[in-house]
């Protein structure tokens, strides 16, 4: 038995074709269930997985705390069998999904996280500067296509695609609540995050290049505002996953360390001149860093305020 977990969230624009695509997986040895748990939606969710009921050995659960990882560890309660295959509610899973990742951990006994094939699912064909400017892995969550079978770390195990074992969550390992999606800011990496954690506990981990899904990507995701603001979660998630593995990062002025205005600079300078030089290529790549860096700032400050017991506002990023 394995079991299938994903968190939703008005998730009623992809859930439908997601839970079809469901209906027509290929079972595995031992069998399967799915998990679903609604992080409050206000929308169709409900009324949506309901009508699956009758198609798939389906259990809804609610979680009104927001975030993806607070739902997640809600749903950990209800799973069965040995291995739990955690995805997302916009990702759409090959039909021998559950066989393939099945085959793979039940062919190397000695590892306890696996990572799938992750392609994107174009809403609309992409311009070309995204395929060739954009870091794919980092804004659309998509594995390297280049990467083969084998032993990994947590670079190549992404949300969208990803199995654990049961074993894990018994001993009492849990996502961190603070890491990953909540509303519309927050820093990137909760996988990563876990991977990493699980990795320095002594858990191996396995690529699993033939278990393939396809991760939705809307049109409006392909907008240049909506990946910079990605690059500024990208960048507070580097921070604080840095921070939890190492401490705080260098001197610090107003909480936040001193390079990071160094670089900040750095990058300024660099979109002054792309612009001057009318290189799309590269004012798109020194605004990607700018607002990397942004959010490691952003991030700095959070952390500084939640270890004094403080609360602050956090600047929008646009």
């Amino acid at each position: 038995m394995l079991t299938v977990l994903f968190a939703t969230r008005n998730g009623g624009e992809t859930l439908p074709g997601v839970l079809e695509c469901y209906c027509g997986l290929q079972a595995p040895a031992g069998g399967w269930r799915l998990v679903i748990v609604d992080n409050g939606s206000i929308d169709q969710t409900r009324e949506i997985i309901d009508s699956y009921q009758p198609r798939l050995a389906l259990t809804y659960l609610f979680e009104p705390e927001p975030g993806k990882n607070a739902a997640l560890n809600t749903g950990l309660a209800s799973v069965a069998g040995d291995l739990v295959l955690l995805t997302d509610d916009d990702t759409f899973p090959n039909r021998d999904w559950l066989v393939r990742m099945r085959a793979v951990a039940d062919a190397h006994p000695d590892y306890a996280i696996f990572g799938g094939k992750i392609i994107p699912r174009w809403q609309t064909p992409p311009d070309s500067w995204i395929l060739s400017s954009v870091p794919l892995g980092a804004v659309f969550s998509v594995t390297d296509p280049s990467a083969l079978e084998g032993p990994t770390s947590d670079h190549n195990v992404f949300g969208p695609n990803m199995a654990v074992r049961t074993d894990i969550f018994a001993r009492g390992h849990r996502f961190d609540p603070h890491v990953g999606p909540r509303g519309s800011s927050y820093p990137m990496g909760s996988e990563t995050e876990f991977v990493k954690r699980l990795i320095r506990a002594g858990f191996l981990a396995w690529h699993c290049r033939g278990a393939v899904v396809e991760h939705f990507i809307p049109r409006s995701h392909m907008r240049t505002s909506w990946i910079l603001s990605r690059a500024v979660r990208f960048g507070r998630g580097k921070y604080r996953i840095g921070v939890l593995e190492r401490g705080p990062l260098g001197v610090r002025w107003l909480g936040v360390p001193r390079h990071i205005f160094r670089e900040m600079i750095v990058q300024q300078v660099r979109i002054l001149t792309a612009l001057l030089g009318f290189d799309r290529e590269k004012l798109f790549s020194a605004r990607w860093q700018f607002h990397y860096l942004w959010g490691q700032a952003i991030e700095a400050r959070i952390m500084r305020a939640e270890g004094a017991g403080c609360s602050i506002i956090e600047d929008t990023i646009r």
